[in-house]
């Protein structure tokens, strides 16, 4: 999926008119959606932090700045909003389990074990991902959102020959973060 390439921006910049805004809502809404659900896990959560996402972008109206990328400022924003609320689930987890409203959801074609041990190893990535710099957390989460090295490097105002190599060490840290936080779950 590509990201949107929005026309709004470039005839209004004014960002107060609500039609325009009701515009770029429905434009990138899914892309921003797909980024938070692929980043946070929880499509309830990831909505949340969606509206969140473009409640900022009507506060703020950024669109007065010169060469102001609007799919650049979106992911961005959702990126951050993202790891932050990875970085508070285990502070959530441990209050359910606390509050015993922890509880796994069965499925009637999947066994409660297999269940469990894929939503473990989603978590140990999670937090791998909340203990990376800011930098290599984005660039992970937006590569593997699907987005090209050249519409990452937009988002990140980066040159697009960097991104290969800024991945392949995003992907060292994270692997060792990862294997780390194994580790010390065993």
């Amino acid at each position: 999926m590509k990201k949107p390439q929005s026309n709004l921006l470039e005839t209004s910049r004014a960002g107060s008119d609500s039609q325009e805004f009701e515009s770029l809502f429905g434009e990138y809404w899914a892309y921003v959606y797909r980024i938070l659900h692929r980043l946070v896990g929880d499509p309830s959560e990831a909505e949340d932090l969606a509206l969140e996402t473009f409640f900022r972008l009507y506060q703020r109206s950024p669109f007065k700045e010169d060469g102001f990328q609007l799919g650049g400022w979106l992911y961005r924003v959702a990126t951050n909003l993202g790891l932050r609320s990875i970085r508070s689930y285990k502070r959530r987890e441990r209050y359910e389990i606390e509050a015993g409203r922890f509880a796994l959801e069965e499925s009637p074609e999947t066994r409660p074990a297999v269940i469990h041990e894929q939503a473990e190893r989603q978590d140990l990535a999670r937090q791998a991902l909340s203990k990376m710099t800011e930098r290599g957390a984005q660039l992970l989460t937006l590569r593997y959102s699907g987005l090209s090295y050249k519409e990452i490097a937009g988002i990140l105002g980066l040159s697009p020959t960097s991104i290969g190599p800024l991945l392949v060490r995003a992907e060292r840290e994270f692997e060792e973060c990862y294997r780390a936080l194994a580790q010390e779950e065993a």
